[in-house]
């Protein structure tokens, strides 16, 4: 069961490290972007992604959760980073789920966070500021490290023919 949460936090720590290399250098009006066709903008994409594991935090402390609206975008990121070190938390201390297994947190809110990280970095492109590729193999991934300061890539690829 241990080896199991420790996975979980280390994916958790991939989501941050993920999500912060989307929002790295972004443009002023990046948070605002709208790509059309009810797709969700940068800000709403981060809410909603608090959201996700807020709700998935609930199965360790009971109750519901409604993610707070944050009218800027620098409260909404890092209320979101205050919800993944949270739960990171849970992980740690072995707090009992209710009503679900770690396979459940995977399989439903983790991995619906983490495709919502990939959206961001696709937005990114489609908003003409793409994010540089990087071999992943090598990032410098903390579980300790769930803030905002997620160290640069250690190894990117240095051509890319996406960029502009």
């Amino acid at each position: 069961m241990a080896d199991k949460r420790i996975m979980l936090k280390y994916l958790l720590a991939s989501l941050v490290y993920r999500t912060q290399k989307a929002l790295r250098d972004a443009p002023p009006d990046f948070p605002d972007f709208t790509a059309g066709n009810k797709v969700r903008s940068p800000h709403q994409l981060i809410r909603h992604m608090d959201s996700v594991l807020g709700y998935s935090r609930t199965f360790f402390i009971g109750g519901s959760y409604q993610p707070p609206s944050f009218p800027d975008f620098a409260s909404a990121v890092a209320h979101f980073h205050e919800v993944v070190t949270d739960l990171a938390r849970h992980l740690d201390q072995g707090s009992e789920l209710h009503g679900i297994t770690l396979e459940v947190l995977l399989q439903g809110p983790f991995s619906d966070a983490m495709t919502h990280a990939g959206q961001l970095s696709l937005l990114r492109r489609l908003a003409g500021s793409p994010v540089a590729p990087e071999n992943f193999i090598y990032a410098d991934i903390n579980p300790a490290n769930l803030g905002i300061d997620q160290p640069l890539p250690v190894s990117p690829d240095k051509e890319w023919p996406e960029k502009l």
